[in-house]
């Protein structure tokens, strides 16, 4: 989204009374129980932002990075701001581990900053090209799409699991080591990896990006507060959504995982609603069920 319409909605609540403090780190430099103290209600909206990371072999080598802290430096440097040391893929052989929407971002941004060559690849089978009989309408088509930087050139292999990295004695990056993948199902209708008999292969690299997804909410502030967590690790709350700890609220990805902002928005208004309750004892904003009619016939 561009910057200068955040900056006229920001400009709005301003005028609104919301009172914006940036470069504050809650839980290091603005501790938990003071935040508690002064305030009669928190929200933990800080989204889903520990990425999935690749523990394996090289992980270490210079020259491996996360995807956010890859695409974090270009936006601050597009915003006029200097980041020392940048992580750039101008004349660098990139790879991209992860065929979603962060792992597009990558490719694009290492396209405009000159990239020699790029790889994507994809744990997952390459899916069909149009709609089968189990994914039948109204259900979400699982086929093959390919991203506006797609489309720009880039080399994508499917069904690839990355074994390790190698590089040389200084630290740097120079290999990575993969797989080629067959999937099947079992008898429980899960999916199952194994590997290709003699498909291992060898690319050279210089910069390879880790676009794997994300895992859900960090944990240093949770752990903190002491807020009860689900299996997967993201926030638990009630139907007001109301963490564990009275007063304390959480919604969007913090609460429900990696998903889309219209979900966090329609979640932020009905923390809102559960916040108006608990602070006033009732509330009058309206809920707004997120459904959508299935009309059939004409």
């Amino acid at each position: 989204m561009e910057k200068h319409l955040i900056d006229s909605r920001m400009r709005q609540m301003e005028g609104e009374g919301v009172v914006f403090r940036t470069s504050t780190n809650i839980g290091v430099d603005y501790p938990v129980d003071k935040l508690r103290k002064e305030y009669d209600a928190v929200v933990l909206a800080g989204g889903a932002t520990e990425a999935r990371d690749l523990p394996i072999e090289g992980r270490e080598f210079k020259g491996v990075h996360l995807a956010m802290e890859y695409l974090v430096q270009q936006n601050r440097v597009n915003h006029g701001d200097s980041v020392p040391n940048q992580i750039s893929a101008k004349g660098k052989r990139v790879i991209i581990l992860g065929g979603g929407d962060t792992g597009s971002d990558c490719l694009g941004t290492a396209r405009r900053q000159g990239a020699a060559e790029v790889h994507q690849f994809e744990l997952l089978p390459q899916p069909p090209e149009s709609r089968t009989a189990d994914m039948p309408w109204p259900y979400w088509p699982m086929i093959q799409r390919t991203s506006s930087s797609q489309e720009e050139g880039v080399v994508r292999d499917f069904s690839v699991s990355t074994v390790k990295f190698s590089g040389d004695a200084t630290g740097n990056l120079k290999q990575l080591h993969g797989v080629h993948l067959t999937w099947t199902m079992d008898n429980h209708g899960r999916r199952r990896m194994e590997e290709v008999p003699g498909s291992n292969f060898t690319l050279e690299a210089d910069l390879v990006l880790l676009a794997l997804g994300f895992v859900g909410p960090e944990k240093p502030v949770l752990r903190q507060l002491g807020v009860e967590l689900t299996d997967r690790g993201t926030v638990k709350v009630d139907d007001n959504y109301m963490t564990s700890l009275p007063g304390v609220f959480a919604c969007g990805d913090m609460r429900r995982g990696q998903s889309l902002v219209v979900w966090a928005i329609w979640e932020g208004r009905e923390a809102a609603r559960g916040i108006d309750a608990y602070l006033v004892g009732h509330t009058d904003l309206a809920s707004s069920p997120m459904t959508s009619p299935l009309i059939l016939g004409g």
